[in-house]
């Protein structure tokens, strides 16, 4: 089967015989006809005319150096000259060996003695000619990328490894320049607006790198630089976004540098450290360059281990709920009143790992959905138990992120959860955060009215971190305003000011809803919080998220 670029005329490459001898012609003709579709050129301006007319499917040039009008030597220059013409391998004819190396400097590919030699070396010479020419071709279709003219990525790797071996003691750094948000370039002023901005940014990459450096661009809007070491990367961010001033929008670059690169490491290896520092500071508005250290790599591995291990550990059921009371605190005693589901993980080999740890990680690549509705059958499996064995529960809440809002199905989640039990939604209470709220008003609203017109009641975790506007407030639909625990913390600090919070149990008695505070921890806030109004408590003054036998105790003794 024949290469795409392979140049064929009806089954056969295409070759061009330029020879002022009629014998000469005739003879290479007889020889090659048998595999090639042969042209003719008698002098050096016929045989340009031909070049040009033919130069798509022209596979090779036989050349002889002495010819009329334009000899040999001058048409090789002005091949050597043209873009479009200098791809086709030429094999000079000559007698004259004093005249190979001055036809080698202007372009040629290989040479043929005259007198000829026996057919089947010419056959091969051809051959082989063609065959390193086509070679050479697939490789620059696919060493540059189109856009920007910088190396694709695989080609980039090889000359990198290139670069070390030719310099073994050469102090290196692996660079990575991304633009921070470029999909909304593109989606705000189109594709051709945002081929622009990278072909401005390759220009400025190569003009600022010595030539003997590698760069290319390995995605979309990322580009990799491997260089010697150096400390002005800053200055050149700058000087990348200065040259998309004029663009309607300004550019601004992110850089993550593994700096001194340790040679011992696959090469591949170095640009996922510059990469995994530039991922550091995605959404960072003020820091544009970030430097890869070790710390940095082990927090990532353990995050790859963490996605890694997280199917088996929901088989394995390492994944353990655990329970922190809410007390209601608005008669003369507190009094347990309902609880907030808490997940911890019990890893095997890894002891106990933080949600802080987990949550976050599994919150951005989706992973959260299906850990959050472990916990809501986990939950509602051990109300079930504890109905049946001690006759006492009290109502648990658990949380429901952003993503899970937009299921269709997530009533029917709901409804079969509480069915397979054999509990109400009255056993299941469910907290979404005021983000959640925020971000899609309308289609969340509508949501969460499903869920109340199916008897669930509905808390509004995290209140005053959405910045959501009052009258938003007065129109959604909600059972119970829980404070944001920063209210807490910022309320009892030294300037023990409580006036925001009270602000909000103003709020919640006109919307006519509970307030709930969590993260109280001392006597102080909890005598303060009853006396501004507020109606259950959450935190470590009454108790810790204790697992579920711990909390059955609590059950026991106050039912």
């Amino acid at each position: 089967m024949k290469r795409s670029t392979d140049k064929y005329v009806d089954g056969k490459r295409h070759i061009l015989v330029a020879d002022d001898e009629y014998i000469n012609r005739e003879m290479l003709e007889n020889i090659l006809s048998d595999k090639y579709d042969i042209l003719k050129a008698e002098d050096g301006d016929m045989a340009y005319d031909l070049i040009r007319q033919n130069h798509n499917t022209l596979s090779l040039i036989l050349l002889d150096l002495m010819m009329p009008r334009l000899n040999g030597l001058e048409l090789l220059e002005r091949l050597k000259d043209d873009p479009e013409l200098k791809s086709i391998p030429v094999i000079v004819l000559t007698s004259d060996q004093a005249s190979e190396v001055e036809s080698l400097h202007r372009g040629a590919a290989d040479f043929i003695p005259k007198p000829y030699p026996n057919p089947e070396v010419i056959k091969a010479r051809i051959s082989r000619s063609i065959e390193l020419a086509e070679d050479r071709q697939i490789i620059s279709a696919t060493e540059k990328d189109e856009l920007t003219g910088l190396y694709t990525s695989e080609y980039f790797y090889r000359y990198g490894e290139q670069y070390d071996k030719f310099h073994p003691t050469s102090d290196m750094d692996a660079v990575c320049f991304d633009v921070n948000h470029f999909h909304v370039l593109n989606e705000r002023f189109g594709m051709a607006k945002g081929d622009e901005i990278l072909k401005r940014i390759a220009s400025c990459l190569m003009k600022s790198f010595p030539s003997d450096c590698v760069i290319c661009r390995k995605t979309a809007d990322t580009f990799l630089v491997y260089c010697p070491h150096r400390d002005d990367y800053s200055k050149l961010v700058e000087t990348i976004s200065a040259s998309c001033d004029d663009m309607p929008t300004s550019v601004k670059m992110r850089v993550g540098i593994y700096a001194s690169c340790d040679k011992k490491l696959d090469i591949q290896s170095r640009f996922d450290r510059a990469k995994i520092a530039a991922d550091k500071i995605r959404n960072n508005y003020s820091v544009f360059v970030s430097n890869f250290d070790e710390a940095l790599m082990q927090k990532e591995l353990f995050a790859e281990q963490l996605m890694d291990e997280f199917p088996k550990a929901i088989a394995e059921k390492q994944f353990e709920v655990f329970f922190q009371p809410k007390y209601d605190i608005r008669g003369d005693k507190p009094v347990l009143s309902s609880a907030e589901a808490l997940v911890r993980w019990f890893h095997p080999t890894l002891g106990t790992i933080s949600p802080g740890a987990f949550i976050p990680l599994f919150e951005d690549n989706g992973l959260i959905a299906r850990l959050d509705e472990y916990v809501w059958r986990r939950t509602a499996e051990k109300i079930a138990d504890w109905k049946n064995r001690i006759g006492s529960s009290v109502p648990v809440s658990v949380n429901l992120s952003r993503v899970e809002m937009y299921d269709p199905m997530l009533v029917e989640t709901f409804e079969k959860i509480t069915s397979d039990n054999n509990i109400t939604t009255k056993d299941i209470y469910l907290e979404i955060t005021e983000s959640a709220y925020v971000r899609d008003s309308d289609q969340i609203a509508d949501r969460v009215a499903q869920l109340r017109d199916h008897g669930f009641f509905i808390e509004m975790d995290d209140f005053g971190s959405g910045y959501s506007s009052l009258n938003m407030i007065s129109e959604l639909p909600l059972d119970a305003l829980k404070l944001d625990i920063m209210f807490i913390r910022t309320a009892f600090d030294k300037r023990n000011d409580t006036r925001m919070i009270s602000i909000v149990i103003d709020i919640a008695d006109y919307l006519g809803v509970p307030v709930i505070a969590e993260g109280v921890e001392t006597e102080e806030q909890y005598l303060t919080l009853k006396k501004l109004g507020c109606a259950i408590i959450q935190g470590y003054y009454f108790s810790k998220p204790l697992p579920a036998d711990e909390f059955e105790k609590l059950l026991k003794k106050d039912s």
